[in-house]
């Protein structure tokens, strides 16, 4: 995915450009395809460009509009029901008062034209723009979003009448959510249609429903972090879990063994949310996590992900080749997933055939012919490999490399002119080729067939909150900065705490990768029998940044902490 032209950048972005406060290259490098109008101005604070308040001063003077500080301003004075909710969430703005039909309309960037020809039409007011900054306007949206529906602790503790539900004894527990009227009792209903929305809100990737003896939890795991959301009663526990498994398909009856299933919750005509969903039965009930599954992920282009320049560059002149294998390496939980289809994303055009062998298919894109592995059945990675080399394709992905079988056959597909495209779990890329290598396939066929690897972690983004810390000189040498680093002309941010951020300092997360191209010499070393630490030497006299040095770059940038790096790259 190109970079967008200058002409494409917002009227803000130009604004910057002209009045020399952002390069062009900056300006593009922040803008984004996202529907969000607020993510341009967040991405310049989150680079260190800009700070909020100039900002602010700059839009509202470059544009003659009045500016405001949303902290001195009293949400309780805000005009009830001015613009529909949706919309003030769509488009991240908030009337702030009207006056015969004129409205005041608080938004970060007074340039964004359509946003004001829509609010003006849905209301019919003519609209006076205020510019205010972008973190605490997305706060107060958020706040205000919040306080339109009922929050989780009015439901669990008003709506759920113990008397209407009735208490739930140990021997009656198989037979309660026989009859379908008990597992659509309305308040369960609301409970776990609030949950599903407040988790994808929050930009949560899992929802965890935990029965234990004396009590019932539920917990969001947000970027990365498992963070407890409520405690409904105890006898909900069965009504709860039946809910989720009539609308993910599952057995409500069968409550002796593990099973996964599948929901989708339409938010709007253009935006719907898969959720994969896993029951496994504990010593005090069912235990459920919800897997969120954003198909809005794999759209978000390599731009948004992370990648240094070099690193993008690399990366698409390697998916550009028209054979070879791509590996993406990490633990479990580093975005292999979201990298794989955002590649996938980029190669999905009308003239290549693409094909995923997956376990399972966790984004729906149209366009890619996805498959489901089915152990059971006979469906392994490798059969379903077999099955694709007969169906013309251009383009191989492969779930995750498990066996020598799906290997061989990766590799045989890498070599006879198809890109192939796949995952391993090895803790950086030059021990990815020695996996490969202990696994059984030949040093010749590795060399001659894999292109790239990239090894990749998920870092903790600061908020718009951070804050500079003072860290001794001995504390950055220890973790990897060089002496030319240390000159000074760089200040490391730690975590601050505010409301959008909920106190953690923390809001999103960033790619750090290892991204190795296969260099004639790298793959002379995999013939010789090279192990991973002669590949390492190569790969960083080449110019390779291994993990932690990606990672206390974006330190120097001021996009994470260091002890954030160090959590997550230590090896």
């Amino acid at each position: 995915m190109s970079s967008p032209p200058s002409a494409a950048l917002s009227g803000l972005a130009r604004a910057f450009i002209q009045h020399g406060k952002l390069l062009e290259a900056e300006a593009i490098g922040c803008s984004s395809p996202s529907a969000n109008p607020n993510d341009f101005v967040i991405e310049v604070i989150n680079r260190g460009l800009m700070s909020a308040s100039d900002i602010a001063l700059f839009a509202a003077e470059t544009f003659g509009s009045p500016t405001l500080d949303l902290n001195a301003f009293d949400p309780a004075h805000l005009p009830a029901d001015a613009i529909d909710r949706k919309l003030m969430a769509k488009h991240q703005v908030v009337a702030l008062g009207r006056r015969g039909n004129r409205l005041s309309l608080a938004l970060a960037d007074p340039s964004n034209l359509r946003i004001l020809d829509e609010i003006r039409f849905q209301t019919g007011l003519a609209v006076d723009p205020v510019v205010v900054e972008a973190p605490k306007l997305i706060a107060l949206v958020e706040k205000l979003s919040e306080s339109t529906t009922t929050t989780l602790k009015d439901l669990t503790g008003e709506e759920f009448d113990m008397d209407l539900l009735g208490q739930v004894d140990g021997g009656e527990q198989a037979a309660q959510e026989d009859n379908a009227s008990e597992v659509d009792d309305a308040p369960v209903v609301r409970f776990i249609q609030k949950l599903l929305i407040d988790a994808i809100n929050e930009g949560a990737s899992d929802i965890h429903f935990e029965p234990y003896e004396k009590y019932y939890r539920i917990r969001f795991r947000t970027d990365g972090i498992l963070r407890e959301i409520a405690q409904p009663p105890l006898v909900l526990k069965e009504k709860i879990a039946a809910r989720i498994k009539v609308i993910s398909r599952l057995d409500i009856s069968e409550k002796r063994i593990p099973q996964d299933g599948r929901m989708k919750l339409v938010l709007s005509k253009n935006k719907a949310i898969d959720f994969r969903v896993s029951t496994l039965p504990t010593l005090h009930g069912e235990k459920i996590v919800m897997r969120i599954l954003d198909p809005s992920s794999a759209m978000l282009g390599v731009d948004a992900l992370g990648y240094e320049p070099e690193q993008k560059a690399a990366l698409i002149d390697a998916i550009e080749r028209p054979y070879g294998m791509i590996l993406v390496t990490g633990p479990t939980g580093s975005g292999k997933t979201v990298s794989l289809y955002t590649c996938l994303n980029m190669l999905n055009k009308a003239g290549v055939n693409i094909s995923t062998a997956e376990d399972p298919a966790e984004i729906n894109l149209p366009g890619i012919n996805q498959v489901n592995v089915n152990e059971k059945a006979g469906l392994t990675f490798s059969f379903a490999l077999r099955a694709f080399l007969r169906q013309d394709p251009d383009v191989i992905m492969v779930g995750e490399i498990r066996d020598l079988d799906t290997a061989e056959i990766s590799v045989k597909a890498a070599q006879t002119g198809h890109l192939v495209l796949s995952t391993l779990h090895t803790n950086d890329a030059p021990s990815t080729l020695e996996r490969l290598k202990n696994m059984g396939v030949a040093p010749f066929n590795i060399a001659s067939s894999v292109i790239m690897i990239t090894a990749q972690r998920l870092a903790r983004r600061l908020c718009t909150c951070k804050k500079p810390q003072d860290i001794p000189l001995e504390a950055l040498v220890s973790a990897g900065f060089a002496d030319t680093d240390l000159d000074g002309s760089w200040q490391p941010y730690g975590p601050g705490g505010c409301e959008r951020c909920k106190g953690s300092g923390y809001k999103g997360r960033v790619g750090i990768y290892q991204v190795m191209p296969i260099s004639e010499e790298i793959a002379r070393i995999i013939m010789t029998n090279g192990n991973s630490m002669d590949i390492a030497a190569q790969a960083q006299l080449e110019g390779v940044k291994d993990l932690r040095q990606s990672g206390l770059l974006k330190v120097k940038q001021g996009v994470t902490s260091l002890s954030e790096v160090l959590a997550c790259t230590n090896e």
